[in-house]
Formats: C-alpha cells, sequence, structure tokens
C-alpha cells in the first residue's frame, strides 16, 4: 500500500486507497518510524507527522495560511484563478481560516468575543433540547442511522441558532455548506466548481438580508454580537461579516459531525456510554480527529530539519498522525476516556487555533450525554465505513441498534 524511501525521504501512498482511509493509524505507525518527515508524492508537498513538529510549525510564524500577501502570483508561478470561481475566491479572501496577521489579528479579536466559553455556556440549555428534540423522532425505532437522524442536525441547528436564523433553514444551510466544502477536496470538476459559487451566492444574499433585518433589532445571538463587535473604532465590513458567518457554518458543521460520528463508533466498540465527561470528548477528538491534514506556506525560503523550504510552498502539517504519535502519548492506539492531560492538535494551535473550539466540545459533551441517557444499551448494528476523502475523516454511515 506504501512505499517509503527513507534515503530521499519520499512516500508514495494514495491517499484514495480503501485501506488507508478506512483506517490511516498503522500507516502512521509506520511513518512514525521509518519516516516521519517525508514528501507525499501523490501531493507534491512536504508532509510532518509527529506531534512535535506539528505543534511546532502550527505555532511558527515564518509558516501562514495566506501567501499572497508575501508575494505575487508571477512571483511564485501561479496562473490567475478562472474566472468562473471569482465569486468564491473574492469571499474566501476574508475568511479568518485563510488570513495572516494584521487583518488576521483585527478579525479574531472582534469575532472571538462572541466565542468565549461563558458566552457559549448559555447554548447548554439549547443544545440539550434540540437533542431531545431529535432524538424523540426516532425513539420508537429499533435501529437507526444516528448520523443522519442525529449528529448530522445538532450542529446545523446550532448554527442556525447562532446566527438568529429559523430552524427552518438547517437543510438548505446543509445543502450550501455540502456544495462549498467541496471546494476543499483533492480532486474537482467543473461541476463542483459552479455548485460552490451557486451555494457561496446564495449563503451570501441570505446573510445580507439577515444582517440587515438584525441591524433593525439586535439579539443575543452570534450574529447581533458579530454587529456590535468593535476594537479601536473598526468595525467588521459587511463582507467579513458574511464570510464569518459562512465560515462559522462550515467550519462549526463539517467538523462536529464528524466528531460525534467518529466518536460514537469510538465509544460503541468498547461498550462505553458514558458518563461523558470533558476527558471523553477530548479522547474522541484525539482518538479519531475529523481532520486529518492543515496545509501551511512557508512566507520565505527557510531551513527546517534538513529540508529546504522556499518561499511559496505548502507545507502538509498531519493532525491525525501526530495525534497519535507514541513520543507525545502513552498507548496512543488505546481509547483512553480519562486520559489526561491530553495535548491532542484536533483544533490546531498558534494564532489560528480553532476558535470555535468551546462551541464544538460543548455540543459534543451534551448531545452524547442526551443519546446515551436515552439508550443507555445502545450497540453497533454494522460495522461502519469511511468516506473516500482523506483530510475529511468520517463516516458514510452509523447505523446504531438502540436496544
Amino acid at each position: 500500500m506504501m512505499k517509503i524511501d527513507s534515503t530521499h525521504r519520499l512516500v508514495d501512498l494514495d491517499p484514495r486507497d480503501t485501506q488507508f482511509y478506512q483506517n490511516p493509524y498503522p500507516t502512521y505507525r509506520r511513518l512514525h518510524a521509518e519516516c516521519p518527515i517525508f514528501k507525499w508524492e501523490q501531493y507534491g508537498h512536504w508532509c510532518f507527522s509527529r506531534h512535535e513538529d506539528v505543534n511546532n510549525l502550527l505555532r511558527d510564524r515564518r509558516f501562514g495560511r495566506q501567501i499572497l500577501h508575501m508575494a505575487t502570483r508571477e512571483e511564485l508561478g501561479w496562473a490567475e484563478p478562472p474566472q468562473h470561481i471569482k465569486v468564491f475566491t473574492d469571499h474566501e479572501q476574508h475568511s479568518l481560516l485563510e488570513l495572516e496577521p494584521p487583518v488576521h489579528t483585527r478579525l479574531r479579536g472582534l469575532i472571538s468575543r462572541a466565542f468565549l466559553s461563558r458566552q457559549i455556556e448559555r447554548l447548554r440549555p439549547v443544545i440539550t433540547d434540540m437533542a431531545n428534540t431529535l432524538v424523540d423522532g426516532f425513539a420508537d425505532q429499533q435501529e437507526v442511522d444516528v448520523l443522519a437522524a442525529f449528529a448530522t442536525p445538532v450542529p446545523v441547528l446550532v448554527i442556525c441558532d447562532l446566527l438568529g436564523a429559523p430552524p427552518e433553514m438547517a437543510d438548505q444551510f446543509l445543502a450550501w455548506s455540502h456544495d462549498h466544502v467541496a471546494m476543499y477536496m483533492a480532486k474537482r470538476d467543473r461541476a463542483i466548481e459552479d455548485r460552490a459559487v451557486a451555494a457561496v451566492s446564495a449563503f451570501s444574499d441570505y446573510m445580507r438580508q439577515l444582517i440587515a433585518a438584525r441591524r433593525k433589532n439586535l439579539g443575543s445571538d452570534l450574529l447581533s454580537e458579530l454587529i456590535r463587535a468593535e476594537s479601536e473604532g473598526q468595525k467588521l465590513t459587511e463582507d467579513e461579516l458574511v464570510t464569518t458567518a459562512i465560515l462559522v457554518l462550515n467550519a462549526g458543521h463539517e467538523a462536529t459531525v464528524h466528531s460525534l460520528g467518529n466518536g460514537l463508533k469510538a465509544m460503541l466498540e468498547r461498550g462505553i456510554t458514558g458518563p461523558v465527561t470533558p476527558e471523553l470528548v477530548d479522547e474522541i477528538l484525539r482518538f479519531d480527529p475529523p481532520l486529518h491534514m492543515f496545509t501551511r506556506y512557508a512566507l520565505d525560503d527557510i531551513e527546517y530539519e534538513g529540508i529546504t523550504l522556499k518561499k511559496g510552498e505548502t507545507v502538509g502539517l498531519m493532525l491525525g498522525a501526530a495525534n497519535h504519535d507514541a513520543a507525545k502519548f502513552s498507548n496512543p492506539e488505546q481509547f483512553d476516556v480519562t486520559r489526561t492531560p491530553n495535548a491532542h492538535v484536533a483544533f490546531g494551535a498558534g494564532i489560528h487555533f480553532c476558535i470555535g473550539a468551546p462551541l464544538a466540545r460543548l455540543e459534543m459533551q451534551v448531545a452524547l450525554e442526551v443519546l446515551c441517557a436515552r439508550f443507555p444499551k445502545m450497540s453497533l448494528a454494522e460495522q461502519p465505513h469511511y468516506k473516500d476523502v482523506y483530510h475529511f475523516h468520517g463516516l458514510e454511515a452509523l447505523r446504531v441498534k438502540l436496544r
């Protein structure tokens, strides 16, 4: 499945190999032992699998999510993006995930107020009610796909509440989110690009209408907090507001769905149905995280661990591999619900540490608490399988016997 040239630090590994994406952790063990820093031939860039390297590079300001503030496309040898995706690329220019200081510093400072733990904690009873309502919808069944019936709707309903949008918008938000994130996949075609552009346009139009209405009647939702947000007299622009709202949906939904599904799978494979502690939630995130690779650009010519990286080169930081590094975690293949401390990197690190981490942890704890309390004898109905998407590590379905 994998060929390693340790002398030249080259790895030949198809990320779409079923055996790999269904269970990448044995591959990670081998990489840690034989070639922890390597050039992945299929991606064409250097990758780092050790926890120490991933953690260091996430915090290293010589690397960034953006490069065009430091070099022109001509310098980098990049072609101009196709005109037909201009709406999408213009939108991404305002994404907190893609920005670097000083713009990133200003935006994160404004946005972080709405994601403080004390602000998020007020959602606990709201999430509890949502989770119980969803469970009521399938409580009389013997068997259910909890990924579709529970894990998928919980985060999007929470996001509707955060944005002050009616819950009836949940299905439309989901459709827009799926079309949008398809642009980040390794292989995409014109049809995928056209759907992503349409999704960005439609969601942006909807958010502008919602923002206009909220300006006249501010509430306690996140969107109202963002509208209120000020720092040194600078407010978020409307374009930044719109892009942030879309980022809240895409980042807050996809990752939480995968975390809930992957986590419940790990629990049920071991007969665990509670208690759902903060330690359990963090072990889920370490053991089988929703995102396995996070890329960054070298912002200058850099030497790191004997590797020469040129300005503009991409590096791959392997979050899933870092979380299973035996040099950092004792018995990393063991699902230890009491593990503490737990220095996983599922949320990243440094200036791009996930701003929604408190919300994600709360959603996971409350949703799993409700599910386990309602069905303490639930068990897997069949062996679940992961989607053929290496970066976004999540299940196709999770069929569970409720009794």
